[in-house]
């Protein structure tokens, strides 16, 4: 059994949770469905959902305890890519993002979750996230979204041209079949005993 529960919304590095657990954050696009992801691997609602991608603008705290396991905090940050406000909104996400990671690496992050939609590999924007959290030193973990929506085909290819794009293995997961959950909580578990990183900064 997993127990789940919100803790905090903040805006800045002053709201951010005092409680010294590991955290695992999860980066990606305002429409690939973190919010989702993270319910459908606790097993419950516990992350609000909006059909209106960029609405959030702020960086949502859970904590969370798997069964037998040490409890941790899964942190949903802004989405980028369709966030509302053009360049105010830009930079607050900027702002926030920083906060984050300027405060919580080499105390507490254990790793990054960066969700990609694997309906279309090699998008700017998720190249760009890519290319920052490689800059911060994190260790990150990418995570293809939305794969019950691909052919078989499709499914084989997009997979092996994330995994060239990031040099690295990409999970494949979705929300509505449950599949790759389980292998996703392995790397979860993985990535909360690594040693934690040092603290870094995103580039501008």
């Amino acid at each position: 059994m997993i127990v789940a529960e919100f803790i905090t919304s903040a805006i800045d590095a002053a709201g951010f949770p005092k409680e010294r657990l590991r955290e695992l954050a999860c980066v990606g696009r305002s429409n690939v469905g973190k919010s989702s992801l993270i319910n459908a691997l606790v097993g419950r609602k516990v992350a609000r959902t909006s059909a209106a991608p960029g609405k959030t603008r702020l960086a949502n705290f859970y904590r969370v305890t798997p069964d037998g396991r040490s409890a941790f905090h899964l942190v949903d940050l802004p989405g980028y890519g369709y966030a509302r406000g053009g360049e105010a909104a830009a930079r607050e996400f900027e702002a926030l993002t920083g906060a984050y990671f300027g405060a919580r690496s080499g105390m507490f992050l254990a790793g990054v979750l960066l969700l990609v939609d694997g309906r279309h590999p090699g998008l700017e924007s998720d190249r760009q996230a890519w290319n920052w959290l490689q800059h911060l030193g994190v260790t990150c973990h990418v995570v293809a979204t939305k794969v019950d929506k691909l052919s078989r085909t499709n499914r084989v290819r997009h997979l092996k041209e994330l995994e060239r794009l990031h040099e690295a293995p990409v999970g494949a997961v979705s929300v509505q079949t449950g599949e790759g959950l389980k292998e996703l909580w392995k790397t979860i578990d993985t990535l909360l005993r690594q040693p934690l990183t040092e603290p870094g900064h995103p580039p501008r």
